[in-house]
């Protein structure tokens, strides 16, 4: 009797502990109001509210951990020192050191191109630098509220020479968030899964997204003829049923990342039956973010946290 007692106790605690939270993740900070990946579009992530703030890491030449979603200089996004728009892609950030990083600025789209289409509502904020991991902590931690880091190893198996290799990035990143007390309050999320699977050698607690695409230009989950995909880590799909959660699953990672697109619910009940979460990126439009909602997502990644802070109000879920 003393042990059903004690089941239902424990059943009964288990019961009133409040569900998890829906992750309101900022994309590149709130991409689509600042400029991404800067303290800019860090502080206004922060002031809307996210519970997380996501990134791309890059290392430089003197090995510094940098947020820059693309491993080169962008020309719609990089200004030089005189004020211009730089003229093509490049250089590697990989062959840059921190000092000549800090040279460029980021702090605004170039308004000829036509990512700057995509983002009317952006406010430039001329002066931008490409920020530190370490200076992403800080800003972190002078958060009233515990936000989260979610961030990507921006490292591509088809373009070794573009950054370091997977095994010295992960060890980068661990290292850098064991150092800054971060490693229980982050995710390491990519494309590559070796990255991955590296990071999680050297610190099995770390939580791992698996980050995945499905598209007829861009598939990084097939396999590519008689072998697996470059970006599986070595699984091959076709030994997991063609299930992209269990494929996920048996990589380690906790939560299933899929282009949002790619996210039906079959596959999110697939993955919640494996203990998966699901965190689709990036959803940008209020109907899709509720029907996303509706179909059982435990978050969404947006470039307009603000739109998914309403969506989430009127779906009556508990803001951040």
């Amino acid at each position: 009797m003393r042990e059903v007692a004690a089941l239902l106790v424990a059943v009964a605690a288990a019961a009133a502990q409040p569900a998890a939270a829906f992750d309101l993740e900022g994309h590149r900070g709130a991409r689509g109001l600042a400029p991404e990946n800067t303290l800019a579009a860090f502080r206004r992530a922060l002031a809307i509210g996210v519970t997380t703030l996501e990134t791309d890491l890059a290392v430089t030449r003197d090995g510094v951990l940098v947020l820059s979603h693309d491993p080169r200089l962008n020309p719609e996004i990089v200004r030089g020192p005189d004020g211009a728009w730089i003229a093509a892609p490049g250089p590697a950030i990989g062959t840059l050191a921190l000092a000549d990083l800090r040279h460029y600025d980021v702090g605004r789209i170039d308004p000829a191109s036509k990512y700057a289409a995509q983002f009317p509502r952006q406010q430039a904020a001329d002066g931008e630098r490409f920020p530190t991991l370490a200076e992403l902590f800080a800003l972190v931690r002078t958060n009233g509220k515990p936000v989260r880091l979610n961030l990507e190893t921006k490292i591509d198996p088809t373009r070794p020479g573009d950054t370091v290799d997977p095994g010295t990035f992960a060890r980068l990143a661990v290292d850098a968030l064991r150092d800054a007390g971060f490693l229980d309050r982050a995710t390491l999320q990519s494309f590559d899964w070796r990255t991955l699977r590296e990071a999680k050698k050297l610190a099995p607690s770390l939580r791992t997204a698996c980050l995945t695409i499905e598209s007829a230009g861009n598939d990084t989950v097939q396999p590519a003829g008689d072998a697996p995909s470059p970006w599986t880590a070595g699984l091959d799909l076709r030994l997991y049923g063609g299930s992209v959660p269990k494929l996920a699953h048996a990589a380690g990672c906790v939560v299933w990342s899929p282009f949002w697109r790619n996210a039906t619910s079959e596959r999110i009940a697939q993955a919640h039956a494996l203990g998966l979460e699901v965190l689709p990126w990036t959803v940008n439009d209020p109907a899709d973010m509720a029907r996303l909602i509706e179909a059982g997502v435990d978050g969404l990644i947006t470039d307009y946290p603000d739109r998914l802070r309403d969506v989430m109000a009127a779906k009556g879920l508990p803001l951040p």
